[in-house]
């Protein structure tokens, strides 16, 4: 019994560890939807500017451009997270997660595969070993996007999503703004896939969005049943008798 418990344990710790590891592994070009090879589509737009309240703080959006992108998530960050204090500072309670997405020949050669990809409070990092991955990798094709919402289902569902998932949104490239507390602050958004550094990320006001696909193949569900086979192995631990000396 002894040496049961002990093999549902070290089985539970070791898939867990491998699960974590591999739960965010992004798919191979051929799992991916037909429609990441499009490009954005954008459309300029007069649009009177919205007025929104948020965690109390009162904002105005100023939509620019109606905006629509599918892509493949291979960074994220949630701006709810314990460790990110800016949005906390500059009380932006808009910005739900940010997405760094690629989409076009980057998602089709395969080039993300050698990219290693990170996400900070606001920005996208991208490192390689090569020069080789690096000529290959088109940066016309990925961007950082901070999503914006003001709904808490679509909140929800933004939060829900992993890195590798395969994504479409729709909505509007936009500025906005806040005077909460005499405390005034201001964002606004890329306009062309071109530019880089500060200012190049998009900011887009959400209006639809959809988990085209699910990544992280059979992996997301391991964790699960590592976390149980550790449950029954540690239930199992107590459950024995002393040994005598």
């Amino acid at each position: 019994m002894r040496t049961l418990v002990k093999s549902l344990l070290a089985a539970g710790f070791g898939l867990l560890i491998t699960s974590l590891w591999l739960r965010h592994d992004l798919p191979l070009p051929n799992r991916l939807h037909d429609d990441l090879q499009q490009e954005p589509e954008q459309v300029k737009i007069r649009e009177a500017p919205i007025t929104t309240t948020v965690g109390g703080v009162t904002y105005t959006i100023k939509p620019l451009y109606s905006y629509e992108l599918h892509g493949l998530i291979v960074s994220m960050h949630d701006t709810s997270t314990w460790w990110n204090y800016l949005h906390r500072e500059w009380n932006d309670h808009l910005n739900v997660v940010d997405f760094c997405v690629i989409w076009g020949s980057n998602a089709s050669s395969g080039a993300y595969r050698d990219i290693r990809f990170s996400s900070g409070q606001f920005t996208c990092n991208l490192q390689w070993d090569t020069a080789a991955a690096a000529a290959a990798f088109d940066m016309t094709k990925i961007s950082n996007n901070h999503l914006l919402t003001d709904d808490p289902l679509v909140a929800k569902k933004l939060r829900s999503v992993r890195i590798g998932d395969q994504v479409r949104f729709r909505g509007y490239l936009a500025e906005y703004s806040h005077n909460h507390n005499g405390q005034p602050f201001q964002r606004g958004t890329s306009t062309v896939r071109n530019d880089t550094g500060n200012g190049a990320c998009e900011t887009v006001y959400i209006q639809d969005f959809d988990i085209i696909s699910r990544g992280g193949g059979p992996w997301r569900s391991m964790v699960w049943v590592a976390w149980a086979l550790i449950g029954i192995g540690i239930v199992g631990w107590f459950r024995l008798p002393l040994r005598q000396h």
